[in-house]
């Protein structure tokens, strides 16, 4: 059985997470500057003959006390991030890190209030929704040869699953600029991201100049909840991908990354108990 490494929730001071915040933004620029990776530096929204993998998310949800202005702000700020990334060419042993990418979501760009999860509250602030861009972006990543280096997961579990058709934490946050998603390419071919908004949902490809040898299924095991003595629910689970080649033969599969959030909700009662798991067999 998994252990967690969540603990009881620590309250801190506003000033507590704001100084934090400086520091560890501060650090991750000095990274940036520092640490010699071959960052991406090309775009080309001219579509790659070969798709790899894509995937769509719906832009809406109807969500219970969020109110709805904060969603439709949220694309938005979709829209601008976007910009930013979309046709971003990945040469063998370069780094796409999402924030570079990106920058600083501020008014001044355009960003509006959406909505952000702040230690498992739901509320809304500049640049709010990008996380929905960086969990399509991880989710298309795993169904691709490229490697994920850096991800962090959600500590909460803000809403009961509904029409969930992904494993539970199968997705990545983010917060400008040192909880950050980066991608890097570890194979000998090119690859390109392409997102766009088509209609009412977000979506997202990989591509490349040649094709794929591989395909991948992600699914989960292990998926339980526990009582903490303190009084909270930690939801867990383990992340793995089944490898196998165009024809179908199995490959191999591989371990992708183990999940522990806090629930805001209590699981156990009857309108919250059922979820969709992906077939682990």
């Amino acid at each position: 059985m998994m252990q967690s490494d969540l603990q009881r929730p620590k309250k801190r001071s506003p000033l507590r997470i704001w100084s934090g915040t400086q520091v560890y933004t501060l650090k991750r620029r000095l990274e940036w500057m520092t640490d010699k990776r071959k960052y991406v530096s090309k775009r080309n929204p001219d579509p790659m003959p070969y798709l790899i993998h894509t995937h769509r998310t719906p832009l809406y949800r109807q969500l219970r006390d969020v109110d709805m202005e904060v969603q439709h702000n949220k694309v938005t700020n979709l829209k601008i991030a976007i910009a930013k990334l979309n046709g971003s060419i990945l040469t063998p042993n370069d780094v796409l890190s999402y924030w570079k990418m990106i920058g600083k979501p501020t008014k001044r760009k355009g960003y509006v209030d959406g909505m952000i999860l702040h230690y498992g509250k739901v509320t809304s602030g500049i640049g709010g929704g990008l996380c929905q861009l960086s969990n399509l972006m991880y989710w298309i990543t795993l169904h691709s040869p490229l490697t994920v280096t850096e991800r962090y997961r959600h500590s909460y579990d803000v809403f009961p699953d509904y029409r969930r058709d992904q494993p539970f934490g199968s997705g990545a946050t983010c917060s400008y600029n040192y909880l950050d998603l980066q991608i890097t390419n570890q194979t000998s071919q090119t690859y390109q991201l392409l997102l766009y908004i088509e209609g009412d949902h977000l979506v997202g490809e990989w591509r490349s100049n040649i094709p794929n040898k591989e395909q991948y299924r992600i699914y989960e095991e292990n998926h339980h909840f526990t009582r903490e003595w303190w009084g909270g629910t930690i939801r867990h689970n383990q992340i793995f991908r089944e490898v196998t080649s165009m024809n179908g033969t199995h490959l191999r599969n591989e371990f992708i990354t183990e999940n522990h959030a806090i629930t805001m909700y209590d699981p156990f009662l009857p309108e919250n108990t059922v979820y969709k798991k992906a077939d682990s067999s």
